[in-house]
């Protein structure tokens, strides 16, 4: 079945939190990784496109990448309280994705708060996506900066629900953990390494 046929069992990005029994909100994410590629793939002419990340610090930049432009999160409000990191497209500011993270260092992990595929990317919103490969491309980000933060590439998250959360055992050998949230997740450092292995993305070092 192709995505176009099975759109509706895909969520790139469908962000929503979850309220703790001491009333305060965690965020969770929903992105389906469609596969692990060293590149985007153009779902249209079937070109490889190289990519780069970058990170992105000023709210006026993200400020039109909000919920109203199928973004689901205001995304000036996410950097404030979060890293917040790009991939795009080489050589340009072509944003495909957005990941937004936050070191945990008691936890020794990177938490992924929020990541999110561009619209043109969304077979919730377009029969045949533009690109395909974002997902685990943004996993990879924040796999990345968790070796930088030096947690060995350890990351972790919530996932919005069980199928979800069974998804990503699947693809990404995750950990169900289940402590703080439901769905909550961890892919530790030697799992995390494996996927990083695929990507060949660039990190251009600009930051906007």
């Amino acid at each position: 079945m192709g995505v176009a046929e099975n759109r509706n069992n895909y969520y790139f990005c469908k962000s929503t939190t979850y309220e703790m029994d001491d009333g305060s909100k965690i965020k969770e994410i929903d992105v389906w990784i469609d596969d692990f590629t060293p590149c985007l793939k153009d779902n249209l002419t079937g070109e490889v496109v190289n990519t780069e990340v970058i990170r992105i610090r000023r709210k006026s930049f993200l400020g039109k990448f909000n919920r109203k432009s199928g973004w689901y999160v205001n995304w000036g409000k996410i950097v404030e309280d979060y890293e917040v990191y790009a991939l795009v497209l080489e050589g340009t500011v072509d944003i495909q994705g957005l990941v937004a993270l936050k070191r945990n260092d008691e936890l020794k992990a990177m938490y992924i708060a929020w990541m999110c595929t561009a619209p043109q990317n969304n077979p919730q919103m377009f029969d045949t996506p533009k690109y395909s490969g974002v997902g685990g491309h943004l996993f990879a980000i924040a796999g990345r900066e968790s070796v930088k933060a030096g947690f060995g590439g350890a990351v972790y998250g919530y996932a919005a629900n069980q199928r979800v959360l069974q998804h990503y055992m699947e693809k990404m050998n995750a950990t169900h953990v289940g402590i703080l949230h439901p769905y909550q997740f961890c892919v530790f450092e030697n799992e995390m390494q494996e996927i990083i292995k695929i990507y060949t993305y660039a990190y251009s070092g600009e930051e906007i």
